[in-house]
């Protein structure tokens, strides 16, 4: 009997592990499963889809959600399945969440942002802290646009603009400009070229390019400020 509760036991713990494991793998390649969630949920993956680019952006601890390829798959299974998708709400989904998320990690930054950081448990990376930091350094203000094109680095952007007590009104303009050119490349391109053959094909492949051309602002400031030094 106590070998059947045992078995029984380390079966649940497995279960348990793979339950975990299957979401954790939906939640970071969520652009993958798409379609079977759309499927199973109809028109609550709009919900989904608001909350999940609504935390890549305004909370610092989740920076590994998908942010850009998310937006391009949405744009291509919108342009596939019109009937599932519309690209109008999903458009209008991503930059309201885009522009809240932001908002949020900046008045996270503002009330809390130096208790976070100086916090013992290690909530968030101080290499990460330091790379938003010494990209304002470079860039000013637009700094919030241009890091609206770079994983990780966006979620943390926000943050510092709080603690470094940016002027709102300043924030929230450059915030609603980034966002609407990073919700219009992306979704667009996945809306425009994501059914292409040769892109459906090699959807990864592409959109890892897409995610390297985006970030290609960023290292061009970084080249003209090192030019600059010189």
């Amino acid at each position: 009997m106590i070998k059947l509760f045992s078995i029984l036991s380390i079966r649940k713990e497995l279960y348990m592990e793979d339950i975990i494991l299957q979401f954790i793998d939906i939640i970071l390649h969520l652009d993958k499963h798409l379609p079977a969630i759309m499927e199973a949920y109809g028109h609550f993956i709009y919900a989904i889809l608001f909350m999940v680019v609504f935390c890549e952006t305004g909370l610092v601890v989740t920076p590994f959600l998908p942010g850009d390829s998310l937006l391009f798959a949405c744009g291509a299974l919108a342009a596939a399945s019109p009937d599932g998708m519309d690209i109008t709400i999903i458009t209008a989904i991503f930059l309201v969440s885009a522009v809240l998320g932001d908002a949020t990690n900046y008045f996270i930054g503002e009330k809390a942002g130096m208790a976070i950081i100086n916090s013992k448990r290690g909530i968030i990376k101080p290499e990460h802290i330091q790379k938003a930091h010494e990209f304002y350094e470079k860039h000013g203000h637009k700094a919030i646009v241009l890091c609206r094109f770079a994983p990780i680095v966006r979620t943390f952007a926000p943050f510092v603009a709080g603690i470094g007590k940016m002027h709102y009104s300043t924030f929230a303009r450059y915030n609603v400009i980034g966002a609407i050119i990073w919700v219009s490349l992306f979704v667009g391109g996945g809306y425009f070229f994501g059914n292409i053959p040769f892109v459906k094909k090699n959807f990864s492949l592409v959109t890892l390019s897409i995610v390297i051309l985006s970030v290609m602002p960023i290292f061009i400031e970084f080249i003209k400020a090192h030019i600059k030094k010189q």
